[in-house]
């Protein structure tokens, strides 16, 4: 399994925490610290056991009222940014 924990940017969620398949191809888990907690329980329970890159292009550009971006977008970009390191170095670990 492979771990990353995500700093959201202009959204109420303090922190998501994601874990991914070895191969970082499918959502085992996802929290969020913070942000309003029902949706975003509702989102781990409806992306566990998906595939990442569908999760990560369904809810890529989700806005929150005016923000121009949200907890599911920022999620988004999570994954987005994981994927790309797992392509390029194997693993999210730090070397």
């Amino acid at each position: 399994m492979q771990h990353v924990d995500f700093k959201p940017r202009g959204v109420c969620s303090r922190m998501i925490h994601i874990d991914l398949s070895d191969d970082g191809k499918t959502i085992e888990d996802v929290s969020f610290d913070g942000g309003c907690s029902g949706n975003l329980a509702a989102i781990g329970k409806l992306v566990s056991g998906r595939p990442t890159e569908e999760v990560a292009q369904i809810l890529k550009g989700n806005t929150c009222g005016p923000r121009k971006t949200s907890c599911a977008d920022q999620f988004s970009q999570a994954l987005l940014q994981a994927m790309e390191k797992i392509q390029v170095t194997g693993t999210l670990q730090a070397e």
